[in-house]
């Protein structure tokens, strides 16, 4: 294993029930209604596909002010509180600890992403991120491999030597398509076992010595 590539919302942070409350507020504004079911379908597709959902839900927005407009929401609510998952700051320690290359893969917009990069960097007091990958960075989003190809070539490494982290169904799909080995950590839905190499509850009590192993084991069975 030479880089370790991470999701942002849900896997580094419990940002999804932001991402709901945001598109909430935004479809009842315009006298609509929008449930719990409906944004968790939504939890880890692309911001433009989320955009025309709430189209057909009533907000009369172009898709691009939609995307802002949810972005800036949860931001504003991250920068209040950074709901922090467990066991991702011990982990992000023991990398730094052993110099091994990161990336941020996320399709939230590049502002997020950046603001948590920075959010990261200053809770563990040296930036963690050697690149980061976003939504407005890509052409085709999760599920697509294109933003774990993406983030595999900003750090130099080849997709196969990295360990990619992920807690939903479309963002499991991008990486193991993409060819990392990947370990799912789904927290608000769930994710196939299809398109993960192993299935982790949470990061919590997990060491870098855990993530190698896994990476080692299906290493080992994708060459044999």
């Amino acid at each position: 294993m030479t880089a370790v590539l991470f999701d942002m919302d849900g896997t580094i942070i419990d940002s999804e029930p932001y991402w709901m409350s945001a598109e909430r507020e935004l479809v009842e504004s315009f006298g609509g209604t929008w449930s719990e079911e409906q944004g968790y379908a939504l939890v880890g597709s692309g911001l433009w596909n989320s955009a025309s959902l709430l189209q057909s839900a009533g907000v009369a927005l172009e898709l691009d002010d939609i995307v802002h407009r949810l972005s800036d929401r949860v931001l504003a609510q991250i920068e209040e509180t950074v709901p922090w998952r467990p066991g991702v700051r011990e982990l992000f320690s023991e990398i730094l600890e052993h110099g091994i290359p990161c990336a941020l893969v996320t399709m939230s917009l590049r502002k997020n992403a950046l603001a948590l990069a920075d959010a990261v960097a200053r809770e563990m007091g040296q930036p963690v991120f050697q690149a980061v990958v976003a939504g407005d960075d890509v052409i085709a989003p999760k599920p697509n491999p294109e933003a774990y190809l993406t983030g595999a070539a900003a750090l130099g490494v080849a997709i196969g030597h990295t360990v990619a982290f992920e807690d939903s169904a479309y963002g499991a799909a991008s990486a193991f398509s993409a060819g990392a080995i990947t370990i799912g950590i789904p927290l608000h839905v769930g994710i196939p076992h299809t398109s993960v190499h192993e299935m982790w509850s949470s990061l919590q009590g997990k060491t870098l010595a855990d993530v190698e192993a896994v990476w080692r084991t299906h290493q080992k069975s994708e060459q044999s």
